[in-house]
């Protein structure tokens, strides 16, 4: 018989006990796993929807919910800007470009979100299926959106106020769905985009955003319009009281970064928000919990290293016997040897491949859930290199634990075991 097949008979002769041990193993590698996955493909998110913005400008308040809000579109807006005042700040020659946002309303849970053609274009967005909105109440939805929702060119909306589908419905204006996104693995996939003037007209029925003293202007692209240097939209006049709800900026220099912040916080009603700092303090929000848990991954790995080796020690005694015979049929120490450290290698690996299949089985999960929350985008279909190293660390965990005991056998004196008997 073969040591693979020895060890195998052995392992299969102590059911709950190996189960156990493969269990505790797999538990720690699996928690180590889904910290991995969640972690990577988290970040990545966040460096791929914060590509290209150096700054976002919006109403005072937290700079975290400001950049969740208007980048990440996790968190509620801190509040709105006035139009005019915003004006005033795109002739600084260390603004390259501002996009401007307007948010507030809702398709079942989907956010609407008034921008202007150059917020798809900053993330290369293309089109699957129609056009660009071309005027107001027309919009375009993202790949998610349409294929959850069953959306397509031509289909009519109704938009809720608010980011519940339990706030008030706007009947009166109707939107238009006027092409559909294909998927681009950013934000937009679960967004609806329009024209700002989209949102303003939404709410000119009394509403403060759409500046109801002024509901004879008119709030198309083609409206008798001040353009603003640096973007590609036609705004309303600039003392129509109208509001957005920030500006996504880009730096014409990386020096801008050290003095435009400073500037918006100290002289303008608004506050400035850096993508880069605010991320990273989000990173070190959630180091606590990631650090923790995977402090109880490593105790986990640690004590089914300590099980295995205990277990392969107790069965090592149980079996002297059937290791003594077996050398006096032929069988060198070295295979003795080997057969046990054979045996702890099998369990650590059966442990470490059931680990990354849990962890990946309950990041896809996670990430079903947190879609259906319309949440960040997580796959359990992601494969990383360092799961390779876990492989490595479960082999070396195994062949450790059972080094004590193999030397044990290796040393094993046959006569005085079968002078026992």
């Amino acid at each position: 018989m073969s040591l693979l097949k020895l060890s195998l008979s052995y392992i299969r002769r102590r059911k709950l006990n190996t189960f156990l041990n493969v269990l505790l193993l797999a538990l720690g590698i699996a928690t180590i796993v889904v910290l991995l996955l969640f972690s990577r493909q988290f970040e990545d998110s966040l460096t791929r929807n914060a590509r290209g913005i150096d700054m976002v400008v919006g109403a005072k308040g937290s700079p975290l919910q400001l950049i969740l809000s208007s980048i990440y579109h996790l968190d509620v807006p801190t509040g709105n800007i006035s139009l005019r005042e915003a004006s005033r700040l795109l002739p600084n020659r260390a603004i390259r470009q501002a996009i401007p946002l307007a948010l507030g309303d809702s398709y079942r849970g989907y956010r609407i979100v008034g921008t202007t053609p150059a917020y798809p274009a900053l993330y290369a967005a293309e089109l699957a299926a129609g056009n660009l909105w071309q005027q107001p109440l027309e919009a375009v939805a993202g790949a998610a959106v349409a294929a959850e929702l069953g959306l397509r060119p031509g289909v009519t909306i109704v938009s809720d106020h608010g980011f519940s589908s339990q706030g008030d419905h706007h009947g009166d204006h109707p939107l238009t769905i006027s092409g559909i996104l294909a998927p681009s693995g950013t934000v937009l996939d679960r967004l609806i985009l329009t024209g700002i003037p989209t949102i303003w007209k939404v709410h000119e029925e009394g509403g403060s955003e759409a500046g109801s003293d002024h509901d004879h202007e008119p709030v198309g692209d083609a409206a008798v319009a001040l353009t603003l240097p640096k973007t590609d939209f036609h705004y309303a006049p600039a003392d129509s009281g109208r509001d957005i709800t920030s500006l996504l900026i880009r730096y014409s220099a990386p020096m801008a970064a050290a003095t435009l912040p400073r500037l918006i916080n100290a002289r303008t009603p608004f506050q400035s928000a850096s993508p880069a700092f605010e991320t990273a303090r989000l990173y070190n929000l959630l180091g606590v919990g990631v650090e923790a848990l995977q402090a109880f991954g490593i105790i986990l790995i640690v004590t089914a290293a300590l099980s295995i080796f205990i277990a392969l020690y107790n069965a090592l005694k149980e079996r002297r016997y059937d290791l003594a015979m077996m050398r006096s049929l032929g069988a060198s120490r070295a295979k003795l040897g080997w057969h046990v450290m054979l045996e702890g290698l099998l369990l650590s690996l059966g442990g470490a491949l059931g680990g990354l299949l849990l962890g990946h089985l309950a990041v896809e999960m996670l990430g079903s859930w947190l879609s259906e929350a319309r949440q960040i985008n997580l796959s359990g279909t992601v494969w990383l290199a360092e799961e390779v190293w876990l492989l490595l660390l479960a082999a070396g965990i195994g062949i450790i634990s059972a080094l004590l005991p193999a030397i044990q056998a290796y040393r094993s004196d046959i006569s005085g075991i079968l002078a026992e008997r």
